[in-house]
C-alpha cells in the first residue's frame, strides 16, 4: 500500500483575516467514502465553517461544504455536521477555551496525512475592523519595501 505524504486540500485564508488565531489542534474527521474522493479532488469549502463542543463532550464541524462526488450513487447533504476525532484531554482544553466570551473554534485547513483526512482547528478570537485594516496596511508596506529592495539589487 503506497503512503501519500501530507497533501493540502483546503486552506481557509479568510480565517486568518477575520480572526486572530491561537493554539491549533490536528484532528481527524468522520467522512463517507464519496466525500473523501471529493476532498481529494479539492471540492471542499471552509468559508462559513466552525467547530463546536456539545454537551456530550464530542467535537463537531458545522458548515463545511463538500461538493458531491460526480460518480457516487448515494446522496449526502454537502453541509452536514461532521464529527471531529480528538483525544478527551484535547476536547476538554477546547471546551475550556471556548467557554470564554468572544472565542470560537475555526478550521484553518484540511489535508491528508498518511492517507487520512485531517482538519486543523484553531482557537480564534474575532478581529475588529480596524485590526483588519491595520494588518492589511502592514502587509502592503512590507510588500512595497520588498519591491524597493529588489529594485536596488537589480
Amino acid at each position: 500500500m503506497s503512503r501519500r505524504g501530507d497533501q493540502l486540500v483546503i486552506n481557509n485564508r479568510r480565517a486568518r483575516h477575520n480572526y486572530s488565531l491561537g493554539d491549533t489542534y490536528e484532528c481527524g474527521i468522520v467522512l463517507e467514502g464519496a466525500e473523501v474522493k471529493s476532498l481529494r479532488e479539492g471540492h471542499g469549502n471552509l468559508q462559513d465553517a466552525y467547530a463546536a463542543i456539545d454537551q456530550d463532550g464530542e467535537a463537531w464541524l458545522h458548515g463545511m461544504h463538500i461538493s458531491p462526488y460526480a460518480f457516487s450513487r448515494g446522496d449526502l447533504d454537502p453541509v452536514r455536521v461532521r464529527k471531529l476525532l480528538l483525544h478527551r484531554r484535547e476536547i476538554d482544553q477546547l471546551a475550556r477555551a471556548t467557554a470564554e466570551k468572544g472565542v470560537t473554534l475555526v478550521p484553518t485547513r484540511v489535508y491528508f496525512k498518511d492517507g487520512r483526512a485531517k482538519v486543523e482547528i484553531a482557537v480564534a478570537r474575532g478581529k475588529r475592523s480596524y485590526d483588519k485594516r491595520h494588518a492589511l496596511a502592514e502587509r502592503d508596506a512590507k510588500r512595497e519595501a520588498e519591491r524597493a529592495l529588489k529594485g536596488l539589487r537589480d
